[in-house]
């Protein structure tokens, strides 16, 4: 890999990482096109993109710093005062967003930890398994449009909301699903306003993202070094400044505009793929 190649990466991730479109389908159609991904070690090419998550969290971050430390702050003096869990009623919206927030990461934790070989394997690169994802979850973002309701605030999310869209976040795990896109998806499915759905799918990723990457971070061996250290550097800077401008973007973008363009988005790329696959650029 070149430095050129990890910008492109980089950008790409950041990008596709908070936008509902799947990161994992660009960079895979990315990687393959550009011979980057061994076929004998699928898990290097799933750590690089692990790794390079941080970057996207760094954006995460810094752009909720403030609600991160007030939803910390909260929480911490609610439990000094009513006690944890007991009178959860009387705490206030930043401390229950912070405990939806922890409700909502227990689904993937689980799963991640019980699928972790199969998400590391060669099935989650499958070309084919990417296009159904992004034309299932295409079709389902379209119904949840038609169906949301758009009444409820971030702060009316409840843990059975979080719930839902936690287990929303672990499909994610498929390839071609987009954490984005599926935690919006079912955010839109509870009644959510699109910025709420949004903002709790940004919040939510934080505590995915911080593990799947620190978790691969310890599972770096020499295939992943091939791809080069610097390489992945690089591409993890230019994630984190492009995925702190794609949140920018899609919040203010979410208050008066549908995520249609998403769903057309997400079919077209899915025709692509098929396209490039019957070519015989791409390969199952």
């Amino acid at each position: 890999m070149n430095p050129l190649y990890a910008v492109v990466l980089g950008v790409i991730q950041g990008l596709t990482e908070f936008l509902p479109i799947s990161s994992t389908a660009h960079l895979t159609i990315s990687g393959k096109l550009l011979g980057l991904m061994d076929a004998e070690h699928p898990e290097a090419w799933t750590a690089f993109i692990a790794v390079m998550q941080l970057g996207t969290l760094a954006a995460v971050i810094a752009y909720f710093f403030r609600d991160v430390i007030a939803m910390v702050q909260s929480l911490v003096s609610d439990v000094r005062s009513e006690g944890l869990l007991r009178r959860v009623k009387v705490y206030s919206p930043m401390s229950r967003l912070a405990l939806a927030v922890v409700a909502g990461t227990v689904p993937v934790a689980v799963l991640g930890l019980w699928l972790h070989k199969l998400i590391e394997g060669s099935l989650t690169k499958s070309t084919s398994v990417i296009i159904v994802s992004l034309v299932v979850l295409a079709i389902l973002l379209w119904i949840a449009e038609r169906a949301a309701r758009h009444l409820k605030t971030i702060e009316q999310i409840d843990i059975k909301d979080a719930l839902i869209i936690g287990f929303a976040q672990a499909l994610a795990l498929v390839p071609g699903s987009s954490r984005s896109g599926t935690t919006i998806t079912a955010g839109l499915f509870l009644g959510l306003t699109r910025h709420a759905a949004a903002r709790f799918s940004f919040l939510l990723s934080i505590p995915a993202v911080l593990a799947s990457g620190v978790y691969e971070m310890t599972k770096i061996d020499s295939h992943v070094f091939a791809l080069g250290i610097g390489n992945l550097i690089v591409a993890t800077v230019f994630a984190a400044v492009s995925g702190y401008a794609a949140i920018h973007w899609l919040l203010r973008y979410l208050q008066s505009k549908t995520t249609l363009v998403f769903v057309w988005y997400r079919v077209g790329l899915g025709l692509l793929m098929v396209v490039l696959l019957l070519a015989g650029l791409l390969q199952p």
